[in-house]
């Protein structure tokens, strides 16, 4: 394991360093990865590091590495985004890039890992996302994480022709304690 921040059964998470911006830069040009994702412009490989060491910079903001334990490869990156100290809050997000990763449970492991922390050593109350009604997977990861749908930006995102809604979705920490027990 290289640097191992957060560690589970199958993954660890570690901070992003520059040099992982030409792995990840990749995915981020992927239409069928891309397809859940805010972005819609084209990625390069400097606009990646500038972006890492960006998101390194900012105390609001935490950008994880996802590896797979077995191989040590970059499969994906997760985030707590926003996080409202004051409020005690946070955004999370998650991208597996690698698609040879798809349906393994990963996504549902990390977003568990990151959930712990964000309650556990954060100290927060509450943990939100957002996902496109046209991403049923993701939905149902989150659901399996303990996160429940809190309501519906209709008509939030174009993809694909025409607007779809943005769920949102959340968990507060006296529900992610009754998951985790």
């Amino acid at each position: 394991m290289q640097c191992p921040f957060l560690i589970g059964p199958t993954t660890y998470l570690r901070p992003l360093e520059k040099g992982d911006a030409p792995v990840i830069t990749p995915w981020f040009n992927d239409a069928e990865v891309t397809r859940f994702l805010l972005r819609v412009r084209p990625m390069s490989v400097a606009a990646e590091e500038a972006f890492i060491a960006g998101v390194n910079a900012d105390p609001m903001e935490m950008i994880l590495g996802v590896v797979v334990r077995e191989t040590d490869r970059l499969i994906g990156t997760t985030a707590l985004h926003k996080t409202d100290i004051r409020n005690r809050h946070t955004m999370f997000g998650i991208v597996l890039g690698d698609k040879a990763a798809w349906g393994k449970g990963y996504g549902t492991e990390v977003t568990r890992l990151m959930v712990r922390y964000a309650f556990e050593t954060l100290n927060l109350n509450r943990v939100s996302l957002h996902v496109f009604e046209n991403n049923p997977r993701g939905v149902r990861a989150y659901e399996k994480a303990g996160f429940r749908i809190e309501g519906r930006l209709r008509q939030d995102c174009f993809r694909e022709g025409r607007y779809w809604d943005t769920i949102v979705m959340g968990i507060l920490r006296e529900e992610w304690r009754r998951v985790e027990a």
